[in-house]
């Protein structure tokens, strides 16, 4: 027999593609995010493509891997996916310290993130 498998977490017309340790702040993260948010992929791409942050690479190769699954693991048309969500948590925190004045030392908080998008296909019209 085996171990029944779980149901899908997410609706027929969604893929999903998350990102674990990206190495920035989520407040940074989250400014990028909210750029694609509600988009069409295509114009999400584009949005990433001239957004001058530096995470913006790591965030379009989380949309690829998105529209990739949507394609060719669920069988959805790229051309009506649209980034129905792009949310951001924490992850691990690296705490360095820094040696300043009079043998004292201050902390250093090395943030990263996690980040999930999920395209959905949309309806035509």
């Amino acid at each position: 027999m085996g171990k029944k498998s779980k149901p899908r977490a997410l609706a027929k017309n969604e893929a999903m593609a998350v990102a674990r340790s990206l190495r920035t702040s989520p407040q940074k993260l989250n400014e990028v995010a909210a750029l694609i948010r509600g988009q069409p992929v295509d114009r999400a791409l584009a949005e990433l493509d001239f957004c001058r942050r530096r995470i913006a690479v790591q965030v379009k190769k989380v949309l690829v891997s998105a529209i990739a699954n949507a394609e060719n693991n669920h069988n959805l048309d790229v051309d009506r996916l649209v980034v129905a969500h792009a949310y951001v948590g924490r992850s691990i925190v690296m705490r360095r310290f820094r040696p300043v004045a009079r043998g004292r030392m201050h902390p250093i908080a090395k943030p990263f993130s996690r980040l999930t998008v999920i395209v959905r296909e949309d309806r035509e019209e």
